[in-house]
């Protein structure tokens, strides 16, 4: 069975002759990635103060970082200082066709593999660096009515990411969107539902009706919020922390839903070990709950 159907079959309710691989350096690898790339007009500046480095993202945020810590660091100085900046917010430009050729040029050269294309951020993974997180939490509470008009403008960019990976033949669309902590989600389920579910949903079905996948990356115990995702439209959860789930209750739902887990061995509770018991045991436990 060539990679494509393979990992299209572990949506299936009859299952797969195999798990899903997604190795590197010449190992086994079921997938195949490609990026929307840079918006029109932006190129990013860099420079250094003192000990420290700053940088500005596509969305204009400037950022900064110590030069021998952390590679990305955290945001300095957010776009939207004030919500009367709101009506005047410039997005990024992408090109539909642009970035169609830039999935397709990803993908040709594995023609048989389950191709995704990757999208550079989602609504709360924007939406809270353009505020500053602490102000996006804040602004939870105290103004809705904006935070609802910018997740909007946030959700039309990735729509047009999301028409250019079905123009470009993706089997699926992937994203990054870390809701909890290592104990609990950052905000409850019921401000999800106010401020995310309806979005969500609208972007899921576009891929759908595309015929793609959803493959969403969230770090964290987002216990809570699992179910209404994947009534949302999630296909498949990708958790590089595995371990803060009960492993019966995420089977059990994933099969509900016939969804699948993207996951390595934990990399938070296992790898770090290096016991290469250990690692080849939790694998194995893996193969067998999932």
């Amino acid at each position: 069975m060539k990679s494509q159907a393979l990992i299209q079959s572990l949506f299936s309710p009859d299952g797969a002759p195999r798990i899903g691989m997604n190795f590197g350096l010449g190992r086994r690898n079921d997938l195949c990635g490609a990026s929307a790339g840079l918006p029109q007009g932006y190129t990013q500046r860099r420079w250094v103060e003192g000990e420290t480095e700053y940088y500005d993202d596509m969305w204009g945020n400037i950022w900064h970082r110590m030069q021998d810590g952390s590679a990305q660091g955290e945001i300095y100085r957010p776009v939207l200082q004030d919500w009367e900046q709101l009506p005047k917010l410039k997005m990024p430009v992408f090109d539909r066709a642009t970035v169609t050729g830039r999935f397709r040029s990803g993908f040709e050269p594995f023609p048989d593999h389950f191709k995704i294309a990757g999208l550079p951020g989602w609504i709360f993974a924007s939406a809270r660096y353009l505020r500053k997180l602490e102000n996006y939490l804040l602004d939870m509470a105290l103004y809705p009515e904006e935070l609802k008009r910018l997740h909007a403008k946030i959700a039309e960019l990735y729509a047009l990411l999301i028409e250019a990976a079905g123009d470009a033949g993706a089997d699926g669309i992937f994203f990054c969107e870390d809701l909890g902590t290592q104990r609990d989600l950052l905000f409850s389920p019921e401000m999800w539902m106010e401020y995310f579910s309806e979005l969500y949903r609208g972007l899921f079905t576009l891929a759908h009706e595309r015929g793609m996948r959803v493959l969403m990356h969230s770090c964290g115990n987002n216990h809570k919020l699992l179910e209404p995702l994947l009534q949302a439209g999630v296909n498949c959860f990708q958790f590089d922390q595995p371990r803060l789930y009960d492993r019966a209750f995420l089977s059990a739902l994933l099969q509900k839903y016939h969804a699948a887990l993207w996951a390595p061995v934990d990399i938070q509770m296992i790898l770090p070990t290096g016991d290469k018991a250990l690692i080849q045991a939790d694998a194995r436990q893996m193969c067998q709950d999932f």
